[in-house]
């Protein structure tokens, strides 16, 4: 590793302190898998009372070796890990792997960060407390529970038995790891520095994440950005981060804005992606590891079974992804080189001519993959079970694999099967080849539909925001003082004045154009306590609900404002707010007062462009409301576009900025009107990145 890293890959000297005989015991498998790689640097075995793993005798302590270990891996109780910390820091050791948990439990609260603060001011590196080990293959480190399959795929995950999942399944389905790193409690080395040292590690050719909290958001994606820059993906699976701004946010905007969408926000900036379990994570890792991601989303379906492709193709069409009918030229050409039962149009139906030719299943696949007409293809059934089932076509089903693989190389668009078998000679050759084999179509679809997305999204950049204001200062601003830094961002508002009396009212009234709307302008959310009066029609209506409203809300800045009554009226919610990881987000969604029943958003990290703003509205339910509907017109797409633009960039340039809404912003053929505002602002702080916490 680097940045003072490598001694957490490759050290001269470890030293397993807690070493012991019990293979039931973390110590054992940390001094096993230490003792595997003894013929490249020097292990030393440590137990107060004595142990002997696998041959070699325990000292001690640290002070019995002959020369200090260049890496400790702590495996003691809490109670004793300070001790040893201090002795190791004397003796010059350079980093710590601390296995070590509930440090702070038994000698108080803070004491973890202490010790990580103590480790680095003498120059050495500490990963964890309370993690599972690390293990890199090309350097033959292992200090952590179990066995490794050496490959291609580096995991990081603050859960250490999470991680573990990840790297057995990635065994399982013939991937392996490259490197494996807990991070358990990052009281020193971050999941940035890591993810960070991955960019340059030859061996590491895509990344699976699993964080459950993320300090430093933006740099977290920054590093992941780096990283597909550097042609190696990210996958990334989490749980509940964020859930604290979203109760604590005071607009609706907060409310819809859930964890993992702002997760998945940022990941769609860094040009990673978001999967829900780890089955998915290693799933996907097929794809990433030397297949050519797909460049658009129509999709090819070849079976050797009519259910099997129909079920495949209703599969993809449910992940988003398009199954389209095959021109007359290549359905031409494929019906010429199948029986005459075969289904030509896509799905393509093979009608047995699979077992008259095994070669039958590569030549359409190449017929496909040279039409220029899908961008992958999906081949499901029973290709990959004849060599087990029938061993005298072993040989003959491995060649149509090489094939495949060629066909994959030369076209440059991926091929993915599903097999009904899951670890056959074919299988582990298509999977070995940059030809992903997975055993169900369900898997196989939704890994190429996140394939998808991530190949769409490999242009994108993590954007930049401003510092983030003191959370302690934080206030709501009234309606019109909202209204008016809204306005200045470039969103449209009706006329509108502010009145205390009656006298106020009759004036505001003669200045605007009725019908006029009321609102008490000093309360947040106004619809809750029926604070807005809508279809006054003249100055003694608005008169009537000032006397009414004012009686029964008390005194206050309430505001008299043109009602907007255009016809063919979409609403929409925009709203932005500061994420303690992430920092800006910004969200659109169907809005009005049931926005949080129809949770019908779409998340972004702010800022964001008028163009990615038009396609978060394209990607919402209730589109199609946008577009006309039964006879209505199509509404200003690109008038509300641009005014979602515009409350991006203001909580990403404004400093003082916590949270801003617009609620409803009422979209018609001819422009989009905002008809409230919500405004939170904090004072400014001096820090130099907002989006940390």
């Amino acid at each position: 590793m680097t940045s003072g890293l490598s001694v957490f890959s490759d050290p001269r000297s470890v030293a397993v302190v807690g070493a012991s005989a019990d293979p039931a015991k973390w110590g054992y498998w940390l001094a096993r898998g230490a003792l595997q790689g003894a013929h490249r640097r020097e292990v030393s075995l440590v137990n107060a009372r004595g142990a002997v793993v696998e041959g070699t005798a325990s000292v001690p302590s640290l002070s019995d070796l002959p020369s200090a270990p260049e890496l400790v891996v702590l495996c003691t109780p809490a109670a004793t890990a300070p001790a040893v910390i201090e002795e190791a820091l004397d003796l010059g050791a350079r980093g710590f792997l601390a296995i070590t948990s509930g440090i702070d439990l038994v000698h108080g609260k803070g004491l973890e960060h202490r010790l990580a603060a103590r480790v680095r001011a003498a120059g050495a590196r500490m990963v964890g407390p309370n993690c599972l080990g690390v293990y890199d293959a090309a350097a033959e480190l292992e200090l952590a529970w179990g066995t490794f399959t050496p490959g291609d795929l580096a995991i990081v995950s603050q859960s250490g038995q999470l991680g573990l999942e990840l790297a057995a399944l990635a065994a399982h389905a013939g991937l392996g790891a490259s490197r494996f790193v807990s991070i358990g409690n990052q009281a020193d080395v971050t999941a940035v520095e890591v993810l960070d040292d991955l960019v340059h590690h030859e061996s590491t050719k895509a990344v699976v994440l699993y964080l459950e909290s993320f300090g430093d958001g933006r740099g977290v994606l920054d590093a992941m950005a780096r990283l597909r820059d550097a042609g190696k993906p990210v996958v990334v699976l989490t749980v509940g981060a964020s859930e604290a701004s979203r109760t604590a946010a005071r607009s609706h905007t907060g409310a819809l804005t859930a964890a993992t969408e702002v997760v998945a926000a940022g990941c769609r900036a860094a040009g990673a992606v978001l999967v829900d379990t780890p089955a998915q994570a290693v799933d996907l890792a097929h794809l990433l590891l030397g297949s050519p991601l797909p460049a658009g989303r129509r999709i090819a379906v070849v079976s050797d079974s009519g259910g099997q492709g129909a079920l495949a193709a209703d599969t993809l069409a449910r992940e988003g992804l398009v199954v389209p009918r095959l021109g007359p030229v290549t359905a031409a050409a494929l019906a010429r080189s199948l029986p005459a039962t075969a289904a030509v149009g896509n799905p393509v139906d093979l009608a047995g001519a699979g077992e008259q030719d095994l070669g039958s299943y590569s030549s359409v696949v190449e017929t496909l993959l040279d039409s220029g007409e899908v961008d992958a293809v999906l081949l499901t059934g029973y290709f990959g079970c004849y060599g087990d089932d029938a061993p005298e076509l072993a040989e003959r089903e491995l060649e149509v694999v090489g094939t495949l693989a060629d066909a994959v190389r030369v076209h440059a668009r991926p091929v993915i099967v599903h097999s009904m078998s899951s670890d056959s000679a074919a299988v582990r050759t298509l999977r070995a080849s940059a030809v992903p084999a997975l055993h169900t179509v369900d898997a196989a679809a939704r890994s190429l539909a996140l394939a998808t997305a991530l190949s769409e999204r490999r242009g994108e950049q993590v954007p930049v925001a401003a510092p983030a204001p003191d959370p302690s200062a934080v206030r709501a601003a009234s309606y019109l003082e909202a209204r008016t830094q809204v306005a200045t961002a470039g969103i449209a508002y009706p006329p509108a004045e502010p009145v205390r009396t009656v006298d106020d009212v009759r004036a505001a009234a003669r200045r605007l154009t009725a019908p006029f709307v009321l609102k008490a302008g000093w309360i947040e959310h106004r619809s809750d306590v029926a604070g807005v009066a809508t279809g006054l029609a003249d100055a003694d209506a608005a008169v009537a609900a000032f006397r009414e409203m004012s009686g029964r809300l008390g005194e206050g800045e309430f505001v008299l404002e043109r009602m907007d009554d255009r016809p063919s009226v979409v609403e929409l919610i925009v709203g932005a707010r500061r994420d303690p990881a992430f920092g800006p987000v910004v969200l659109v969604g169907m809005g009005g007062v049931r926005a949080e029943v129809y949770r019908d958003v779409q998340v972004a990290l702010a800022p964001v462009t008028a163009a990615q703003a038009r396609d978060m509205l394209a990607q919402l339910r209730g589109s199609a409301l946008l577009g006309g509907w039964r006879g209505a017109p199509a509404v200003d797409v690109d008038a509300a576009a641009e005014a979602a633009a515009a409350v991006s960039r203001l909580i990403a340039e404004q400093p003082d900025v916590t949270e801003v809404e617009v609620n409803p912003l009422r979209v018609g053929p001819t422009g989009a009107v905002a008809v409230d505002a919500l405004l939170v602002t904090g004072r400014p702080t001096d820090g130099t990145r907002g989006e940390s916490s």
